[in-house]
C-alpha cells in the first residue's frame, strides 16, 4: 500500500488543501466499482493507477511524518481515490489508530466504502470519537439510514445526478447537498464532512464520465 500526498490540491471542489491518495487496494467490494467510481475517469484516475501500481506515492511511516507536519486545526482529506488502510473490506486497525495518532489537533476528514462489520465499526467509532472524522459513504438512501443507524459516525451518500435538492431518507433523516455542488463553496469553505458529529447526511450527486453508472446505483434498491 503507497500513499499519495498533495500538500495542496488544485481540485476546484475540495481547495487548496492537502489531500491524499491511496493505492487501489485498499478499496472494498463496492456497486460503484467499474460501475460509476469518479476516481476511475480523468486526471485522478490517470494518478491513482501510478500509485497501485507502485510507481508513485509514500510509503505508511512516511505519510504519518506528512501529517504531523501539517499546521494544528489545519483541515485535510484523507484519499480523494482510495479508502482506509487495509486490503479489501478489512479496516487496518493498527494503521488506522496510526493515522489517528498523527492527526492530532487537525482536522482530517475521509470517506469509506468498506463494510459496516463489527470490527469495522469499532475501529470507525474510535477514530470519530478521537476528532479524526470518518464519513461512511452510502449507495442509495436506505443504505444512508441503515449506516446512520449504526451511530459510528457521520454519513455521507451518493445521489442519482438530477438531485440538487435536499431529500428526506426513507427513515425521515434530511440529506443536504454538498455545498460544493450548487454553489462556490469548497471544502476549504465548508469542512461539513470533517464534523464527527454531524447530524445531516451530505449527499453527492453523482458527477463525473461515469455519472449515469453512478446515478443507476443510487437508484438501486438497498
Amino acid at each position: 500500500m503507497l500513499t499519495y500526498f498533495t500538500r495542496q490540491s488544485r481540485n476546484k471542489k475540495t481547495g487548496p488543501i492537502p489531500v491524499s491518495t491511496s493505492s487501489a487496494e485498499t478499496c472494498p467490494t463496492c456497486p460503484l466499482k467499474g460501475a460509476g467510481c469518479y476516481a476511475e475517469a480523468g486526471p485522478l484516475a490517470i494518478l491513482w493507477r501510478k500509485v497501485t501500481a507502485g510507481n508513485a506515492g509514500l510509503t505508511w511511516p512516511e505519510f504519518l511524518e506528512q501529517i504531523e507536519t501539517l499546521p494544528r486545526r489545519v483541515l485535510w482529506r484523507m484519499n480523494q481515490a482510495g479508502d482506509l488502510p487495509g486490503a479489501g473490506n478489512a479496516i487496518d486497525r493498527d494503521k488506522l489508530a496510526q493515522l489517528v495518532k498523527a492527526n492530532g489537533k487537525r482536522r482530517g476528514f475521509t470517506y469509506t466504502h468498506k463494510p459496516a462489520t463489527r470490527s469495522n465499526l469499532a475501529a470507525i467509532r474510535a477514530a470519530n470519537k478521537a476528532g479524526f472524522t470518518i464519513n461512511l459513504s452510502a449507495n442509495n438512501l436506505e443504505h444512508a439510514d441503515t449506516l446512520a443507524d449504526t451511530g459510528a459516525g457521520p454519513v455521507v451518500v451518493v445521489l442519482p445526478a438530477d438531485q440538487l435538492k435536499p431529500v428526506k431518507t426513507p427513515g425521515g433523516r434530511t440529506v443536504a447537498i454538498c455545498p460544493a455542488v450548487i454553489s462556490p463553496l469548497t471544502c476549504f469553505d465548508c469542512g461539513l464532512c470533517a464534523m464527527p458529529n454531524r447530524k445531516a447526511i451530505i449527499g453527492f450527486p453523482a458527477h463525473g464520465a461515469s455519472k449515469n453508472k453512478a446515478s443507476a446505483v443510487a437508484r438501486s434498491a438497498a
